[in-house]
């Protein structure tokens, strides 16, 4: 989603980079850039102003002025004013509280509460260790209780049931009990919403803020609502004490102001953000890496988080020991590779961290999602022993895996021609010496595509 605004600073850089020192009028030139780049991205004007005036503030001192690379020294300065834009620190969710900890979703429908909802609770379950209930007091929008219940069974999270029947203030006082007879640590309260914020919506849910006096009062806002988001913000935080937003749909193709101005608007920490639709979609927002991936650094430590989250350590270790001696890698540790890199959430997501020249680069391989799931399923098509034996699978065999798979033959050769080139690869690297052999030789000289 913030493609456009990291291609625009890293634009900046570049310019710079054929100043000698950052002076008063290349600082305002390179300022100008930054504001546009801003305005274009639906960042609310205010926060534009303020933050320019910031950045020009502190660029102008005497410690940057002297600096020898002018383009690192600027985007030094709006990396640390961008972070404290968004809020300078991760500040995580607040269960200091005798159970069941109540967190009130709240929010314009189409937001993405529900699903947030339930992201919340997996993610309060697997990496808090938390008994969560969910509940919902939508009775207004056909199939949202439905909806959540549904959400619950897949995530294996307890659901409270409760019908359109019923008041929405009943529902959660019913439901926080049964949490306190259950030895629930957390109740996920997700309410209703409506198209535009009005007076009914606002009045029902500080109704259920009095009656369960959550911990946390979390206002949830889709990143790609823009300058609406900003004022969205501002009616909920009037009505309610909030303690903190999610913003969801990060993964968009919108421009991504609302992330950079819901923080100064509401005054409220970005708790979590919504990085796709898959149930682990739900990630801690951390403003300094935010800040990073914008200038186009990366967020490599949520990728290393992420991976340990995600990969089955062991495996990955027994892989690697394949890989290094060239032996014994088959194609049920191909598919453990696709299986792993699809946990962490697919190549897109992955890229997404990568600082911007190594995801440009990676971008220029083509890789294709639909291809690896293609691959995938090749894989799925074929017995234990045609993957550990992939070079004895012969034209009968790669007919009924084509056939089995939807794909044509040539497809399924693809795979096993670039499986066999990987095995030599490893083979070569794996050889005695080899490697610094290789080194040794190409030592002065100059790689393809490199100046």
């Amino acid at each position: 989603m913030l493609d456009n605004l990291t291609q625009r600073f890293t634009g900046i850089v570049k310019n710079l980079r054929g100043q000698g020192r950052l002076t008063e009028s290349n600082i305002q030139d390179a300022l100008r850039e930054v504001r546009l780049a801003l305005l274009e991205a639906d960042v609310a004007l205010p926060v534009v102003k303020e933050f320019i005036a910031k950045v020009k503030e502190a660029a102008l001192g005497e410690e940057v002025i002297a600096s020898l690379t002018p383009g690192q020294a600027l985007i030094g300065v709006v990396n640390r004013e961008l972070t404290k834009l968004m809020g300078e620190a991760n500040v995580g969710i607040n269960l200091a509280t005798v159970p069941p900890a109540v967190i009130l979703m709240a929010g314009l429908q189409g937001a993405g509460k529900t699903t947030s909802s339930g992201k919340l609770a997996k993610l309060l379950s697997e990496q808090h260790k938390k008994k969560v209930l969910l509940v919902s007091c939508d009775v207004y929008r056909p199939a949202a209780i439905e909806q959540l219940r549904t959400l619950a069974d897949q995530l294996k999270i307890d659901f409270f049931p409760s019908d359109n029947l019923q008041k929405p203030q009943a529902i959660a006082l019913a439901a926080h009990d049964w949490a306190k007879k259950h030895h629930h640590d957390v109740l996920i309260v997700d309410t209703a919403g409506r198209l535009a914020v009005d007076e009914a919506m606002m009045a029902e849910i500080k109704d259920l803020h009095t009656a369960l006096k959550p911990i946390e009062t979390l206002f949830v806002v889709d990143a790609m609502t823009g300058q609406d988001a900003v004022n969205t913000a501002k009616a909920f935080g009037e009505t309610l004490p909030l303690t903190g937003v999610i913003l969801t749909k990060l993964d968009g193709d919108a421009r991504g102001g609302a992330a950079l101005s819901v923080r100064q608007i509401t005054g409220k920490p970005i708790k979590f953000v919504g990085v796709s639709e898959k149930p682990n979609g739900l990630e801690a927002f951390h403003p300094e890496r935010m800040a990073q991936r914008i200038l186009g650094m990366g967020d490599v430590l949520s990728l290393l988080e992420e991976a340990q989250r995600n990969v089955d350590i062991g495996a990955a270790e027994k892989l690697a020991k394949k890989m290094q001696s060239g032996k014994g890698f088959d194609l049920n540790d191909f598919k453990m590779q696709i299986v792993q890199m699809k946990q962490m959430g697919g190549m897109a997501a992955l890229m997404d961290k990568l600082p911007a020249q190594l995801a440009n680069a990676a971008a220029g391989a083509k890789v294709d999602e639909r291809q690896i799931n293609r691959t995938e399923g090749i894989i799925n098509s074929m017995t234990p022993w045609e993957r550990s034996h992939p070079e004895l699978i012969k034209a009968s065999r790669k007919k009924r895996i084509a056939a089995g798979s939807g794909v044509q033959v040539m497809h399924v050769n693809q795979l096993l021609n670039q499986f066999e080139q990987s095995q030599k690869m490893m083979k070569m690297f794996s050889g005695k010496g080899m490697m610094s052999k290789m080194m040794k030789s190409m030592a002065g000289k100059k790689l393809p595509g490199m100046r």
